[in-house]
């Protein structure tokens, strides 16, 4: 998983360089165009085209049927039970390919996602006067059979990351949590000590010049680690099941809605106008 991830995060980091140039909004929607067409083109050679065009047309010819034995309640009959039958066909045609296309759809979209879906966190240049609740909260979760390393966690916060309340332990239920603010912008590394392991979970905060490309609030195990690509997921004898904070949604400038929403909404919009846009030159029918 881990060495996935870091091929396709440095893959994006290259391909984006030429369309992110053109602007962030582009960017998103000419990547999406992008993965509409290459997904089209694999389809055509995973599915069974001929059979797809089959199906299409046995259907059409039911439906001719129960037109022209409107009176005939019999045939009518007979002929939307065929219809139904290969409408089921059509569709399990359809979308079966889709599932061995539903891995790099999950790879692509998480690679949009971590790159356009949030901000840096802001600078506070008065972390005292903040309330209780206005700054970043850093949850630690523990594995089940590793709730008690809660009880001993050390939370480290690199300079430029001041705490804003106490590191709270619940080794009973095998979590912990602590609210902190950036008092400057820049790349921050937040470090773990639990158990005998230490992790590191990463933090961006200020203007987006100095901060890196990608951002990700989670770091993880397990198959969900998919949608965070950017940072490895905990070893095998880490305590260590999910480090969690909230970055500020993007706004994604002329595009309709903001943040990871916004950058599906976008990504399935633009990937599907290419992708029919697409299906005559490559001659694909669905």
């Amino acid at each position: 998983m881990n060495a996935i991830n870091r091929a396709s995060t440095k893959l994006f980091d290259i391909l984006l360089v030429p369309f992110e140039a053109l602007g962030t909004e582009w960017a998103i929607i000419l990547m999406s165009g992008i993965f509409g067409v290459g997904a089209l083109f694999i389809f055509k050679h995973i599915s069974s085209q001929k059979g797809i065009k089959a199906a299409k047309d046995k259907i059409k010819g039911h439906m001719i049927e129960i037109r022209l034995y409107q009176d005939d309640l019999g045939l009518v009959t007979k002929a939307i039970g065929k219809v139904l039958l290969r409408n089921i066909q059509y569709v399990f045609l359809n979308f079966g390919p889709f599932i061995p296309l539903s891995i790099p759809f999950v790879l692509v979209l998480s690679q949009m996602v971590v790159r356009y879906g949030f901000e840096p966190s802001p600078v506070v240049d008065q972390p005292s006067a903040l309330l209780a609740g206005e700054g970043t909260t850093l949850r630690i979760e523990f594995q089940s059979d590793s709730k008690a390393a809660a009880g001993d966690l050390q939370v480290v916060l690199p300079d430029g990351l001041v705490a804003t309340s106490p590191l709270v332990r619940v080794p009973g239920q095998g979590f912990a949590s602590q609210e902190f603010v950036a008092t400057r912008g820049g790349q921050f590394e937040i470090q773990l000590t639990a158990g005998g392991v230490t992790e590191i979970k990463r933090f961006d905060a200020g203007p987006e010049g100095e901060v890196s490309r990608h951002r990700q609030g989670e770091r993880l195990n397990g198959i969900w680690a998919m949608l965070w690509p950017v940072e490895d997921t905990f070893g095998g004898d880490s305590p260590f099941e999910q480090v969690t904070f909230a970055y500020p949604e993007s706004d994604l400038g002329w595009l309709p809605g903001s943040g990871p929403a916004g950058v599906l909404i976008v990504f399935f919009a633009a990937s599907m106008l290419f992708g029919i846009l697409a299906l005559k030159p490559l001659g694909v029918t669905i």
